[in-house]
């Protein structure tokens, strides 16, 4: 197989063209437009669908394909009526590492909008999974995830208020959930995870602030403490156009 010596091993293979060599017009503009956006970098605006499609000889409907595609993988973003070189991902570690501490190594300044913080008895669902005693009282904390006060993400996190029987007095909803469980003498001993894709509700887009057809990353963790008591469950929902998740696997 022809394998160009320049081929980053993080990108498509022969990128993404086909033996056959025959690839769909939008994607011969998509991959042009995708080298401009390395020339302008972060925040660089990218020319109309007009003047792309007069350059490139081709129908403003395929620059609209190419263009869709670019802002789906966060490649680029629009800003009031154009559109601009998005920044990097966001790289979020799977580990439990919070959320801040994920942000912050990155340079980016992480925030949180408290969406409600409600109690209610522990319903079966919640139980079974957790491992929490069916109708015990527990915490539904929910929250905007920032990163740099863009808006990135929707945390969902149930805890038993045994736990933490002052979540609503003593915790700050812009902090680390994490930090508030250490400060407790609380810190997590193991944790399953599980990451899908997911589309996002009307509710969810909403309060995150995307398209409803923006892919999202969505983690399922049910945490213990050291002693394998039941700790926390989390759904997080981060968008997929902003973050990524990186992990190290030890043989």
């Amino acid at each position: 197989m022809d394998y160009p010596n320049d081929q980053a091993p993080g990108a498509p293979v022969r990128s993404g063209i086909p033996e056959h060599g025959r690839i769909p017009k939008y994607y011969a503009v998509k991959a042009r437009i995708d080298r401009l956006i390395g020339e302008l970098g972060e925040g660089g605006a990218i020319p109309t669908e007009r003047d792309l499609s007069e350059e490139y000889g081709v129908a403003r409907e395929t620059v609209r394909q190419a263009l869709r595609e670019l802002l789906l993988e966060g490649k680029l973003r629009r800003r009031g009526r154009g559109t601009v070189v998005a920044g990097p991902k966001l790289e979020q570690p799977l580990s439990l590492a919070s959320y801040t501490e994920g942000v912050r190594r990155q340079g980016r300044t992480p925030g949180r909008t408290l969406v409600g913080l409600d109690r209610f008895p522990c319903p079966d669902a919640l139980a079974a999974e957790t491992g929490l005693t069916r109708g015990e009282p527990v915490w539904h904390l929910e929250r905007i995830l920032l990163a740099d006060d863009e808006r990135v993400g929707l945390e969902s996190t149930y805890v038993a208020v045994a736990r933490v029987p002052r979540l609503d007095a003593d915790f700050d909803p812009d902090s680390s959930f994490y930090g508030y469980l250490q400060s407790l003498g609380l810190s997590c001993g193991d944790a399953d995870e599980r990451i899908e894709t997911v589309l996002a509700t009307p509710r969810e887009a909403l309060l995150i602030g995307t398209p409803p057809a923006l892919p999202m990353l969505l983690i399922h963790r049910v945490s213990r403490d050291a002693a394998g008591g039941a700790l926390e469950r989390v759904r997080s929902l981060y968008r997929g156009d902003r973050f990524s998740f990186t992990a190290r696997l030890d043989g």
